[in-house]
Parts: C-alpha cells; structure tokens; sequence
C-alpha cells in the first residue's frame, strides 16, 4: 500500500509518499480500505511540533523526542472493509465505516487497521464518504467539551471562541442543537457561513474584543488557544464555565484553580476518542442535526497541499483527502 509519511519534524514538504506492506488485521481487528480522510489540527501540530506557549516539551515526549514516532499520520477516516479478524462478530466484508483512530494516527494511507471493539462505527448511507471522514475529530472534540465536560444545558448562553474552524464549526451547530444561545466569534469572512450553522450572534474578532464588551455567558469554549483566562474570565457569568480545547501551559495546568479562586470554573484536558462518543456524533449527522464543514477535497498524491492549507491558519472547518477517486 501507499501512505505518506514523515521521518523529520517540519513543513509539508517533508512529508514523502512511500510503499509499505498491506497491513494484516490481529484476530480482533478489521483491515479497512481508506477512501477518505483529512488533515486535522492534530496532524498539523504532530509533523510541525507547533505547540501551545509553554508545551513544546510535552509535545516532543508524546509525538517522539529526536524524530516521528509514528510516521503515517491521519486521525480519522471513512472507507470499506476488506478483511475482518478471526474474532470479530460485529462487522463484516463490504461494510461502509467511519473510524477515529484519534493519537493512534495511521490514515494518510490506503489500508488501516482497526480493533472492531476500537472507535469505529457504520457509515450511514445517506453521508458521502468525504463527509463522513471529517465526522469523528471535531464532532467528538465537541460533543465531549460541550456536553460531558461541560454540561451545556438549553437556554444556557455559550461563546464559541475560533467558530470556523473544525472543532468550532461542530460546536456552533452541537450547542445549537442543544437549544443554546450560541455566539460565534470568527473572523467577518466566515459569519454568514457560522449564523447557517446556528449562531444567533456573531462577533467579528478583527474589530472586537469579545471579553471588554461587557456581555457575560455561562460557557465560553476556546478552540484555537487565543483567549487566555486572564482575558475570558471577564466574560463568564459568576459559577460560568470556560472550556479550553487549546491554550498555554499556564492555563492547562493551573487554570482549574485560578478559576476556583474566581467562583468560575475552567475545564481542559485532552478530548476523549471513546467509541459511543463517535457514534452519537454519526448519530446526529445522519439526524441532520450536525453535519462537518468541508473547506476544500484534495486528491491523496495532493497530501502536502492539503497540510499547505492547514498550516496557513485560514481553513474553513476541514481539509480532507480523497484516498479513492
């Protein structure tokens, strides 16, 4: 099969298309057929090592201290099984599936294996393969922020801070379907496209501040790392919630006290890939309650444009890579 790979910690460019051998799947595995996948945050911050303030250690132990611990990257992906395991009841050959192999990463390629018990799931027939690829990373990043960690109830005001993007997008449209009062901040570009997702309320970050404009909500969510606790707890109602998917160390680690201090809550932490998170999210595609905004669709020999885009920091949503034209 070919997949790319990386070997040195960079720019796109060093990502390289190789041929490695067809993986075979272990007896509780399914060997899956990528036909599409997507270069996410996550892959951005694994091949460049760009880091939050404060966390660029952390991210040399946990993606490989001198070089690539794991060279194929891709946290998510649709495709077809081809093989499934000797132990495996709950799939067969021929099904359509949505798989997150989150931090395991491994989908910038044409074969990926997978536990049948692991984060993978039926693809609904009704959501196109490229679609469906970009479910699993911002659609679960959100629903876990939102309704797990942060129990966003309906009524409740929220501020979703970096709205365009792919965990923000899926925010805008979770919390609205929750019956929230959403308002999304994004630059003046993309407001038209946030208030179709559900936003009542947009602010323009260019032009205004969202946290000296006077307004507080129960819940802000911070999914680009750009609105600091020094900063957002200005806009947080007495017993509000901040939920931080990116930010500095000094928030990561010692936020949840500075906030405790403040009669405020600030909640962070690393999204959870589990499995029945993945599937309420397909769960509401298929309801049309959420569905991934799609930037752009490149082809997979295009792989390195695709991480071009990414890296520019002006993506819409998701970036994905058709595998099989």
């Amino acid at each position: 099969m070919f997949a790319f790979a990386y070997h040195q910690y960079g720019p796109p460019d060093v990502l390289r298309k190789v041929e490695y051998p067809d993986p075979r799947p272990k007896p509780d595995e399914v060997l899956v057929k990528v036909y599409a996948t997507t270069v996410s945050s996550g892959d951005w911050r694994a091949r460049s090592l760009s880091m939050p303030d404060g966390l660029g250690w952390l991210g040399r132990l946990v993606f490989g201290v001198r070089k690539p611990r794991k060279p194929v990257l891709g946290t998510e992906f649709s495709g077809v099984i081809e093989q499934v395991g000797t132990k495996v009841t709950g799939f067969k050959i021929g099904d359509a599936v949505i798989g997150f192999p989150g931090a395991r990463f491994g989908a910038h390629a044409e074969y990926i294996t997978m536990r049948a018990a692991g984060s993978l799931v039926m693809k609904p027939a009704t959501i196109p393969f490229e679609i469906a690829a970009a479910i699993p990373f911002g659609g679960t990043t959100a629903y876990d922020f939102l309704v797990n960690k942060g129990t966003l109830r309906a009524g409740e005001t929220v501020l979703v801070n970096g709205a365009s993007g792919a965990v923000g997008s899926a925010c805008v449209q979770i919390a609205h379907h929750i019956g929230a009062h959403v308002t999304a901040v994004c630059s003046s570009s993309n407001a038209e496209m946030v208030r179709q997702l559900g936003a009542n309320r947009v602010i323009d970050y260019q032009t205004q501040d969202f946290t000296t404009e006077g307004a507080h909500y129960d819940m802000v969510v911070d999914t680009v790392g750009s609105a600091p606790w020094v900063r957002t707890q200005h806009a947080l109602k007495r017993g509000g919630r901040m939920l931080l998917v990116a930010g500095n160390a000094s928030d990561m680690f010692f936020g949840g006290l500075k906030a405790r201090l403040r009669g405020k809550k600030l909640i962070g932490g690393v999204a959870s890939e589990r499995r029945d998170i993945l599937k309420t999210v397909v769960d509401l595609a298929e309801a049309g309650a959420f569905s991934p905004v799609i930037d752009r669709c490149y082809a997979f020999d295009d792989m390195p444009l695709a991480h071009a885009l990414v890296d520019s920091g002006r993506k819409k949503g998701n970036v994905v890579v058709s595998v099989v034209s």
